[in-house]
């Protein structure tokens, strides 16, 4: 029985064909994203110009609250775009999985400057502005800034929505937030959608200052969207972390590899499978698999490259396979284990 990272077990990573396509179900994968990126940056280094000059001539702390937020969405996108550059560096002896889960981590520092400069300035400016009041002046100038920043921010949503729809297929919006493996497209979407709700919310309180003479609804628009950029920040941290902890793959991937695995002559089952995302491009897969009584070592090693061949071919993203052969012993089957009720699960449930 060869043990499960023997050459007869696993193949070589970075084999079986090109990166970033997940197989039948591969939504979230892959490369995408890139181009809502890059019309995010573009769109928010203009936005946060015109803001920036438009507070400092009306005083509005909406205003600068709003600035502040493009600001720190224009360093974001840069992050998300440095992550993905060192992501794609070789694997060393010290990363002998590869740099693939940078991606992930640059993604959770963009939640970290989203609380941190744009949630947490924008709720102390609002209060600041509430306890020191003070008139915004020429109310029309951040009215239109507003009105240009919301044509350009929905441009910029648009194109990242275009491009979603591309990954997750049928699935809703927040469930694809929910289930992508691949960071920027869910950071650019929460974020493009928390700037229009801020720009809404920015708009009432300059409106509503210059109609009743009160600054106080400025400073209350800014306390709003400071509270609006921490829920996404929240909700940005909280799916960085579990894709940093490792997610396994989708219920459709997983079921394509059984699929795979099981399409041949050489093995009569996976007993368990486990999977783990070493990046959005990068798949490990880890299942025992029951042989047939009485193989040679030769066939066995031989059945398990035909069953890698079939697994890579079905899911390219499958760059680490180990296959562990075994015999099948259905009274030690735990059906409690994830690794099991990953073969057992039928993906259209």
């Amino acid at each position: 029985m060869p043990p499960a990272d023997s050459p007869a077990a696993a193949g070589p990573a970075g084999t079986g064909g090109p990166a970033g396509v997940a197989g039948p179900a591969g939504g979230g994968h892959g490369s995408g994203g890139m181009r809502a990126v890059l019309a995010a940056l573009a769109a928010n280094l203009g936005i946060a110009a015109t803001k920036l000059a438009a507070a400092l001539i009306t005083g509005s702390a909406s205003m600068l609250a709003e600035s502040v937020h493009s600001i720190a969405d224009s360093g974001n996108q840069v992050l998300l775009l440095v992550g993905r550059r060192r992501s794609r560096r070789a694997e060393t002896e010290e990363h002998q999985f590869g740099y693939g889960m940078e991606r992930y981590f640059y993604a959770f520092i963009v939640a970290v400057v989203l609380f941190t400069v744009g949630a947490l300035f924008s709720i102390y400016e609002g209060w600041h502005r509430i306890t020191h009041p003070a008139e915004v002046v020429s109310p029309l100038v951040a009215l239109a800034v507003l009105g240009v920043a919301i044509i350009l921010e929905s441009a910029s949503l648009r194109t990242a929505l275009a491009q979603s729809k591309e990954a997750r297929g049928e699935r809703g919006l927040s469930q694809f937030i929910r289930r992508a493996k691949a960071p920027e497209l869910p950071t650019v979407l929460l974020e493009d959608l928390a700037a229009l709700a801020g720009l809404a919310v920015a708009l009432a309180g300059v409106t509503l200052s210059a109609i009743t003479h009160q600054p106080v609804w400025d400073g209350l628009g800014s306390l709003v969207i400071g509270c609006l950029l921490g829920l996404v920040a929240v909700i940005l941290a909280i799916k960085m972390k579990s894709l940093l902890i490792g997610e396994a793959a989708s219920e459709d991937v997983e079921h394509a590899i059984v699929a795979a695995l099981e399409g041949g002559p050489e093995l009569e089952r996976v007993i368990h499978l486990r999977t783990v995302h070493l990046g959005p491009e990068a798949l490990l897969v880890a299942a025992k698999i029951a042989i047939r009584g009485g193989a040679t070592g030769a066939a066995i090693a031989t059945g398990i490259d035909a069953a890698e061949r079939r697994v890579r071919a079905a899911v390219p993203i499958a760059k680490m396979i180990y296959l562990e052969p075994d015999l099948y012993r259905a009274a030690g089957a735990d059906a409690t284990d994830p690794a099991i009720r990953a073969v057992l699960r039928d993906p259209g449930e």
